[in-house]
């Protein structure tokens, strides 16, 4: 066990994030982190879209690669990826390898931009679905805890209306909850609190 492992132990969290390091870290210093920074949510965005229909541990695994490859989630510089940019991410290792998924990020960069000429800011368009003020859930356990709500549901919605890919109501809910736009920490994790003290 390492020593990162070991010194965590006595602290209860959420089980899904319990397998290897890098996930418990993870969890216990950002998921449900209240995020007030646009790159930061785009990041989320590209990685949560390449998520659908793998486990997030595997996208995890790859995300330095993801960084390097979409510029350090640079939103302006992959709105502006070339087919040829394309076709190199799409023979990347490094990154999952699924044309539409690829094709979806830059996509995705360029509806991101649209959104923040109309809004100022992405933060404050996804924050005015909740009226600036992350939603703080009090589940008990893991099978509470649901895939989808009228929220995403509304989110998901909207986000299609820009013109947004790979982002339908369970990747989206997905997002809320890694960006702190809810706090789905079970009750007894002991994020929960510190996450709910952490939002404005």
């Amino acid at each position: 066990m390492s020593d990162y492992m070991h010194n965590q132990t006595q602290n209860f969290r959420c089980p899904w994030c319990l397998g290897f390091e890098d996930y418990i870290r993870y969890h216990d210093e950002e998921w449900g982190v209240p995020v007030y920074s646009d790159r930061t949510h785009f990041e989320f965005l590209v990685l949560e879209s390449a998520q659908a229909g793998l486990s997030w541990a595997t996208i995890l695994k790859k995300r330095k690669g993801y960084a390097k490859a979409f510029k350090d989630f640079d939103y302006q510089k992959v709105a502006h990826f070339s087919e040829e940019d394309i076709n190199n991410l799409i023979a990347d290792p490094s990154i999952v390898r699924n044309r539409m998924k690829v094709e979806a990020a830059v996509i995705n960069a360029r509806r991101f931009i649209e959104v923040q000429e109309k809004y100022g800011t992405f933060t404050g368009f996804m924050l005015d679905f909740v009226d600036g003020k992350p939603i703080q859930n009090a589940w008990k356990n893991m099978q509470e805890v649901p895939a989808t709500t009228d929220l995403s549901n509304k989110v998901a919605k909207e986000l299609k209306n820009y013109g947004f890919k790979f982002l339908g109501s369970t990747t989206v809910y997905a997002h809320l909850q890694a960006t702190g736009i809810v706090n789905d920490h079970l009750v007894q994790c002991f994020r929960h609190q510190e996450v709910k003290r952490m939002a404005k």
